[in-house]
């Protein structure tokens, strides 16, 4: 099998690194930082450069790039894959990327299959990748078609080399809801979280619940900044739903309503064990 990888960073770099895991895949690799191809090559977490001549001998090509990344590279380079090409994205939104690219595909005659890989640290670059990072983690994509067994069962014979717990398919729609509340939501509470003046004294004074809270605090600004516009509808809403909650603790506490505080604290608890069990 050979598998392209574009985009090395913290995604890319760790794709690479997981599928050289395996005897008999041929893995070439590119990135907007040609240095980055380099080092790849030195680390031998790939076996060379993706040109445009590889493009079409390619099983897989996974895009790890920002959505409007994904969507040019896919457009520029479809008249060069070959029917046999699956291309897989691991953008952190969906609907766009896949309206705009399943015709493109179509059109083109590959596949192209929309993906999540649920995996990930706060650090960013090829230097963090690791190859385990995929390993047991779940992995979520988007078919143009839920009907077609056999291309389902295609895709997962070949991301498995990568070591996912669990894959399972979705529609864009219920992707991009879902990632708002459990990806993006997290990651502006952390960031405005941590704005606080009394963050700058935290330290003899947090443990784990500050760092829990505050991990992902340190993003790309650029990538995320692109993820929340791209997905505005549903991020919306969760803020509003969040900013109701936080008002009702506020009022709570103002008023000294030490029973409506306690109720929902209870709430809260009852609630996470119900979503993620005790």
């Amino acid at each position: 099998m050979q598998v392209g990888i574009v985009g090395l960073g913290l995604i890319g770099g760790s794709l690479a690194k997981a599928y050289k895991r395996s005897p008999g895949i041929k893995v070439l690799g590119v990135d907007i930082d040609h240095s980055i191809v380099e080092f790849a090559k030195i680390a031998e977490a790939i076996d060379g450069e993706l040109t445009d001549a590889d493009l079409g001998n390619c099983d897989c090509i996974i895009l790890a790039a920002y959505p409007q990344g994904v969507i040019d590279w896919v457009r520029a380079n479809a008249p060069l894959f070959s029917a046999k090409t699956t291309v897989i994205d691991c953008s952190g939104t969906k609907k766009r990327i896949c309206d705009v690219l399943f015709p493109v595909a179509k059109e083109y005659g590959f596949t192209f299959i929309g993906g999540h890989p649920m995996a990930g640290t706060h650090q960013s670059g090829f230097k963090y990748s690791r190859e385990d990072l995929f390993d047991g983690a779940p992995m979520v994509i988007v078919p143009p078609s839920f009907e077609d067994i056999r291309l389902l069962d295609h895709v997962k014979t070949l991301l498995a080399p990568l070591g996912f717990g669990h894959i399972s398919a979705t529609t864009a729609d219920d992707h991009d809801e879902v990632i708002a509340f459990t990806s993006q939501m997290t990651h502006i509470i952390s960031n405005a979280f941590i704005k606080s003046p009394t963050a700058s004294r935290h330290k003899g004074y947090s443990a784990g619940s500050y760092r829990d809270l505050t991990r992902v605090a340190w993003l790309m600004p650029d990538m995320w900044t692109e993820l929340f516009l791209e997905n505005k509808e549903f991020l919306l809403e969760e803020i509003d739903v969040f900013l109701a909650a936080m008002q009702q603790y506020k009022t709570a506490i103002q008023t000294e309503d030490s029973v409506k505080l306690r109720a929902l604290l209870d709430e809260g608890r009852l609630r996470k064990r119900e979503v993620d069990g005790p």
